[in-house]
């Protein structure tokens, strides 16, 4: 690994990040077009192909100025994961899912997330490669994707504006297991079949916490 795609290490830089003023409207325009050239690049090439040098040519950026947006290709590539499910997700409130349950719901909307990364392979890869690879200095940027995705499934769950803590508990064993059920196909060793059967199954959890909400208020 070259010094230019070298993660950073400081969490004081990854404080500082998080707490930064919202960008402007120049900023998030230059900032859109850095995302964009990333999953271009890692489209064609996967991981190894997105390099901070042509991602700031690609994005007609300094290369300075794209340190300062990423400090490194592993924060870069869990930024673009979070654009590509936020683009997902407005897609998802256009054309909700429609089960009858709320794990219905879930699992169908977890299951074309999952399709629209395997229209992209090496995309996925990529986003999931520096998933696994993020340390602390990245979490600014895996918190963001992990409240995305949280946001897509309360949202296919029925749009719970104030989820129970159980429910919250599900939701992130969804998470995790969709997860993990993209980086093991990625890998070579799953199915897909396999795939859509482990995501229905951990979404099951969703109706038993949704039962115990209702019992828990018909108790009261």
């Amino acid at each position: 690994m070259t010094e230019a795609d070298a993660p950073a290490t400081e969490p004081a830089g990854a404080a500082h990040r998080a707490a930064a003023p919202p960008l402007t409207e120049r900023q998030r325009e230059r900032r859109g077009r850095i995302l964009h050239a990333t999953a271009q690049l890692a489209c064609r090439g996967g991981f190894e192909a997105v390099q901070m040098r042509e991602v700031a040519e690609s994005s007609q950026v300094a290369l300075g100025t794209l340190y300062r947006y990423f400090p490194s290709k592993v924060h870069l590539l869990v930024a673009t994961m979070h654009d590509q499910l936020e683009r997902l997700h407005c897609t998802l409130r256009k054309s909700p899912p429609t089960g009858e349950t709320a794990a219905d719901r879930v699992a169908q909307t977890l299951m074309r997330a999952f399709g629209a990364l395997q229209r992209e392979p090496r995309l996925a890869e990529a986003m999931a490669r520096a998933l696994t690879f993020a340390d602390r200095s990245v979490s600014p940027e895996v918190d963001q994707v992990s409240r995305q995705t949280t946001a897509i499934i309360l949202d296919a769950m029925g749009g719970l504006e104030h989820p129970t803590p159980e429910q919250l508990s599900a939701v992130r064993v969804v998470e995790h297991t969709w997860l993990s059920a993209l980086i093991t196909w990625l890998a070579g060793r799953t199915s897909l079949a396999q795939v859509r059967v482990d995501i229905e199954t951990v979404c099951r959890l969703i109706d038993l916490t949704e039962t115990g909400a209702r019992g828990g208020t018909a108790s009261r």
